[in-house]
């Protein structure tokens, strides 16, 4: 299964959980709540990716994305990929796409961008994410540039 078409279960599951928690304990409380439990499953499926090579870094990392790619999820353009950087702008997110036509455009940051700079911390903690913008957040692309410090 790709990892758009599990985003889309999970985003289903998620949809109503979160309607339920608002209902009980408010938008605040939900987000919150419902942005802890992502950050965990992504640091989790960071340390998945980091147990699949005995040399964790930039090279096995973006190794990686084709994985995110699937189903044409993202169209990207690398700008840089050495021993240490490894940035791309991402011109298209099925993701984005996906969820807002899931009605969660206001909860898909949530959902998926939250989940990169989290990643990093569950593969390895000298491998950071800097973004500054998001397609997800209206900009026209998202800026990933990650970096490994040893």
């Amino acid at each position: 299964m790709s990892i758009l078409a599990q985003r889309t279960i999970e985003a289903a599951f998620a949809k109503v959980v979160h309607e339920e928690m608002v209902a009980s304990i408010g938008e605040e409380a939900a987000r919150a709540i419902l942005a802890r439990a992502i950050i965990r499953m992504a640091e989790t499926a960071g340390d998945a990716l980091a147990a699949e090579t005995d040399t964790p870094g930039i090279a096995h990392f973006a190794s990686t994305l084709e994985r995110w790619k699937r189903d044409d999820a993202l169209v990207i353009d690398v700008l840089r990929q050495d021993e240490t950087h490894f940035d791309f702008n991402v011109q298209r997110c099925r993701y984005a796409e996906t969820y807002r036509a899931m009605g969660l455009g206001e909860l898909g940051a949530i959902l998926s961008c939250n989940r990169d700079g989290a990643l990093c911390g569950g593969y390895d903690k000298r491998l950071t994410l800097e973004r500054t913008q998001t397609i997800m957040g209206g900009a026209t692309h998202c800026d990933f540039r990650y970096t490994w410090t040893a």
